[in-house]
């Protein structure tokens, strides 16, 4: 009898999420496994009764997703689940902490679509404002444009954090070449002077945009909001834009809403998980690889 797939599933949080779970088992996984309130120091003995239980010939059918709440632990346990592997014992790894990962991926994609579509052009040299963007989606998007060519300022109530959390984008992510910069929500109707593209991150139900702000941005091209929960992150800018105009923008802005955001992580986390059981060698998927099938989607 052929031994299942089974995907073990570690979260630092005290619940692993329904959604991973269930698109687990919808990519083809057959049993995922829970591992709630787990520290860092855990994953090397974890990791290795998962792939010392079965023979070489069958490891293969075993994985390790990693989940929590932090962008930055997630890639410290990924780099560990990584270390702990013993040849021929080596087992594929995903990391997607909150999600954060894939919906990210999946609002950069669709926004460099946009800009294509829309305005001819890239996100290269691009100003870029991500707002509320000290949370793990923000600091993931904020990573994944600036190295695909963006300057990126992550902005949030408290300048210090906001700044903070650039320097911790640019050196655990970017290699110190990525430039992410910090700034205050009370000033970023200063930095919209000079913005082409922002995007909305903060927690549901907080409008970061307002009416004004939108109209008042004079070079603003594309908006993204992940919000889908009233009132909406951006004015004039609901869940279900996808690349129609924003109301009330002077400049030709377009807009992405949480709906059309939300079908591109889907089916960028989908077609992580089922490589995880495609590839013949073992593979550490994170916000790069999410980053990688979500352009991949959105130019079918």
């Amino acid at each position: 009898m052929e031994k299942q797939y089974i995907l073990h599933m570690f979260t630092t949080a005290k619940n692993l999420s329904p959604f991973d779970v269930n698109m687990a088992l919808d990519a083809g996984w057959t049993s995922a496994v829970p591992y709630i309130n787990v520290e860092d120091g855990e994953v090397e003995g974890l990791v290795q009764d998962a792939i010392f239980s079965r023979g070489p010939n069958s490891v293969r059918r075993t994985g390790i997703f990693i989940g929590g709440r932090h962008t930055g632990q997630a890639i410290s346990m990924l780099k560990a689940a990584k270390k702990a592997m013993v040849p021929p014992f080596e087992v594929p790894v995903f990391a997607d902490p909150s999600g954060a990962f894939t919906t990210a991926a999946g609002m950069v994609a669709a926004v460099e679509r946009e800009l294509s579509r829309v305005h001819g052009t890239s996100l290269i040299g691009k100003n870029i404002l991500a707002l509320g963007g000290t949370g793990p989606v923000g600091q993931a998007a904020a990573v994944i444009s600036a190295k695909a060519g963006a300057n990126v300022r992550i902005i949030g109530r408290q300048k210090e954090k906001a700044e903070r959390i650039a320097a911790m984008c640019n050196s655990e992510f970017g290699n110190n070449e990525t430039g992410i910069t910090g700034g205050a929500d009370v000033d970023k109707q200063e930095y919209l002077e000079t913005t082409d593209i922002v995007f909305a991150t903060a927690a549901a139900g907080i409008e970061v945009l307002s009416a004004e702000m939108v109209a008042s941005a004079p070079q603003l091209k594309v908006a993204a909001d992940v919000n889908a929960v009233p009132p909406s992150g951006i004015a004039g800018l609901h869940a279900n834009h996808n690349g129609g105009p924003i109301e009330g923008s002077r400049s030709g802005a377009v807009g992405i809403g949480a709906l059309a955001i939300g079908d591109v992580k889907y089916h960028a986390q989908n077609r992580l998980l089922k490589r995880m059981i495609e590839e013949d060698k073992p593979v550490y998927l994170h916000f790069e690889h999410a980053f990688d099938v979500a352009r991949e989607y959105v130019r079918v």
